[in-house]
């Protein structure tokens, strides 16, 4: 078949089809009518000859050749892309866009106020809208109306771009009355009450079990490692409000170190390491293929890596 009689805007509706599997869906993400893009899977099994989708008790699932095909379309949509995007330079002094940025409580208290005060500096023009994990989805960041997602993740699409910001070990916050201080072991801290604060991945959160240990995070899975438990006597989703109920009550606050440094000159705050081993985590920066080659993309990615390896 000559390429020239081939409708490239198929090469769309076929990627968004198989990342919806769902006729509706797509059309919406195209913002087209349902018809229109019954249409276009009509075309595009004429194309390929092939069903492309078929609907199963699972719903509409992709055939072996559909599967086959979606790295390619999806690598040739990525690369026309970056060929058709504005050459034009992007100029930070001048600019009046806005980045959306997903980011958890962690990166605003830890990163986001130092690149804030460096963009109002190098680029006063610039708006941040910082979004909350439990706002967007993944689809938001994978189709670029989310610029990019700055949190601790456990798993990523493969199609997202990455970069590791920092990696962070973690401390205990406590109030210098808190007895606990006289011998911080591992048989005083269990025996203490503890505040519990993580919120990671996308989408809406749900409210937490003690005892399904193992979406408590780290911290408690490391002690389940050991056989023991903590006893949580509260549970947040911002490291601001744990630090400071670890000031005011008796209880000790585990979290990554980097957070617990925001009370470092508080003179009624002690910070100490944790009485038992808790590996590293990663704060990663993911963006979708389709801002990789972005200019202001890339400039703010630049000035976000500059300032998480100077903080570092």
């Amino acid at each position: 078949m000559n390429i020239s009689k081939v409708d490239l805007n198929l090469l769309v509706y076929f990627d968004v089809l198989l990342r919806e599997r769902s006729v509706t869906r797509a059309a919406n993400q195209l913002s087209i009518t349902q018809p229109a893009m019954s249409n276009g899977l009509k075309r595009l099994r004429e194309l390929f000859n092939d069903p492309i989708l078929i609907r199963t008790s699972d719903g509409m699932t992709p055939t072996q050749r559909a599967l086959e095909l979606q790295p390619v379309i999806r690598d040739t949509l990525f690369n026309l892309e970056s060929v058709i995007q504005p050459s034009t330079d992007f100029e930070p002094a001048t600019s009046t866009r806005t980045f959306r940025i997903m980011a958890s409580d962690y990166a605003e208290s830890t990163l986001l106020l130092e690149v804030i005060r460096q963009l109002n500096k190098e680029a006063p023009g610039i708006t941040l809208d910082v979004i909350t994990p439990s706002d967007v989805t993944f689809h938001d960041v994978e189709h670029g109306k989310v610029d990019m997602a700055i949190n601790r993740f456990e798993e990523l699409p493969l199609s997202f771009h990455q970069k590791v910001l920092w990696y962070d070990t973690f401390s205990c916050v406590v109030n210098r009355e808190n007895p606990v201080l006289k011998a911080f072991t591992l048989e005083n801290y269990l025996d203490s009450q503890h505040i519990w604060v993580s919120k990671t991945g996308f989408g809406v959160g749900v409210g937490i079990d003690p005892n399904e240990v193992q979406k408590l995070g780290w911290v408690d899975l490391e002690l389940s490692k050991i056989g023991k438990k903590r006893h949580i006597r509260v549970f947040t989703r911002h490291y601001h409000v744990a630090l400071q109920l670890a000031k005011e009550q008796n209880l000790i606050a585990t979290l990554p170190s980097r957070a617990a440094q925001i009370y470092a000159k508080d003179p009624d705050m002690a910070i100490l390491e944790p009485p038992f081993d808790i590996p590293p985590i990663a704060l990663k920066m993911a963006w979708s293929a389709l801002l990789q080659h972005d200019a202001g993309h890339i400039w703010l990615r630049r000035l976000i890596i500059d300032i998480a390896r100077e903080l570092e």
